[in-house]
């Protein structure tokens, strides 16, 4: 089998944090959301792996990923010239798969399930896709399955009335079937082709379509406030390491993630789960829980909690930060005291000073 990362699209409704680069590329846990797609696909054996790229920061995503050698595939790359729906980049992938079957994954989607047993599945099964299916609050957000019977009878994109609480999650797996109905689709009202219009028209023409409904954890990642979700998530599954150093005087609670040369100073509080990454400096500062810093970044005084600083930030502020994205190179300063909480959206290289 062979794997496909749908890496592309605008990524608008997570400006500022989207200007300079893919939303794919946003960290969980100190890690790229479309990582845990690839080393998915990895570890279920498919090492066969396209990306499709598209829009802003497509060179980033090629300089982070190579050849995927480091990351135990082989990646092919392949360009979409526009956002023009998950079925066409689909569509652009027929002669990478040639005649195998293949699971395509939407670069911002998370699932904490592992793979294999559906991929070994799928692989020996006669099904002409297969679907993950995910209970959902909000079904009017989502392609949504109606099922009966224990089969699948109508998918639907985004429905006013939904059949049900069954959301197509960005997880498919996918024959050489599918091919042939995109280029018969016709652009949505969004102008774009649309997935769930092909697999309906794979259902209508008689095509068969199974499903396993996800009940651990997944999350469409398309908010702040789902990646903030998703890395509480992620970083409550990780198992504790601490490979920097601690002075006396630190305080240390739950499940703590500490990278190499990462020096936590005296008088600092650590509440997890909390990632740290590899030289760090944190200085009388309380961070946690729920919270990511990444690689080279120096905090002091402040107080951090449900929130992602991405690497090579500056924080020196006695600010009471919560539920806040900071992207990469960013600083913010204060030269008195600031009282009250405080929620930032900051793209990369953003500068603050009170």
């Amino acid at each position: 089998m062979k794997g496909i990362i749908l890496h592309g699209g605008h990524g608008t409704r997570l400006r500022p944090l989207t200007h300079t680069g893919p939303k794919q590329l946003l960290p969980i846990a100190n890690k790229p959301m479309s990582q845990y797609c690839l080393e998915s696909l990895r570890d279920a054996g498919i090492i066969d792996v396209a990306i499709i790229i598209g829009g802003n920061g497509s060179e980033k995503v090629k300089e982070y990923y190579g050849s995927g050698e480091k990351f135990g595939v082989k990646i092919s790359y392949i360009e979409q010239d526009l956002p023009r729906g998950i079925a066409h980049a689909v569509g652009l992938c027929e002669s990478f798969v040639s005649k195998d079957k293949f699971i395509v994954f939407l670069g911002d989607n998370l699932i904490q399930k592992k793979i294999n047993r559906l991929v070994d599945e799928f692989s020996k099964s006669d099904n002409d896709a297969s679907i993950l299916l995910c209970e959902v609050d909000n079904p009017t957000r989502f392609g949504i399955a109606d099922v009966n019977d224990g089969r699948i009878k109508k998918i639907i994109e985004k429905p006013k009335n939904p059949p049900s609480n069954l959301a197509v999650t960005g997880i498919y797996f996918l024959t050489e079937s599918i091919f042939q109905v995109i280029k018969k689709l016709k652009p949505s009202w969004r102008n774009e082709f649309e997935i769930t219009d092909a697999l309906q028209l794979l259902l209508d023409e008689g095509k068969k379509i199974s499903y396993n409904i996800v009940t651990d954890y997944w999350k469409d990642t398309g908010t702040p406030e789902d990646i903030i979700h998703a890395n509480k998530t992620v970083l409550n599954n990780l198992e504790p390491y601490f490979y920097g150093i601690k002075e006396e005087g630190v305080k240390l609670s739950g499940k703590i993630f500490v990278g190499k040369n990462t020096v936590i100073k005296k008088d600092t509080q650590i509440e997890g789960p909390v990632i740290v990454g590899d030289d760090c400096e944190i200085s009388n500062a309380r961070i946690g829980p729920n919270t990511s810093i990444g690689d080279k970044t120096k905090i002091s005084k402040c107080s951090i909690r449900d929130t992602i600083v991405m690497s090579n930030c500056d924080i020196d502020s006695e600010l009471q930060i919560r539920n806040s994205i900071i992207a990469k190179n960013s600083s913010i300063k204060t030269k008195t005291e600031k009282d009250g909480e405080k929620q930032f959206l900051l793209g990369e290289g953003t500068k603050i000073l009170f």
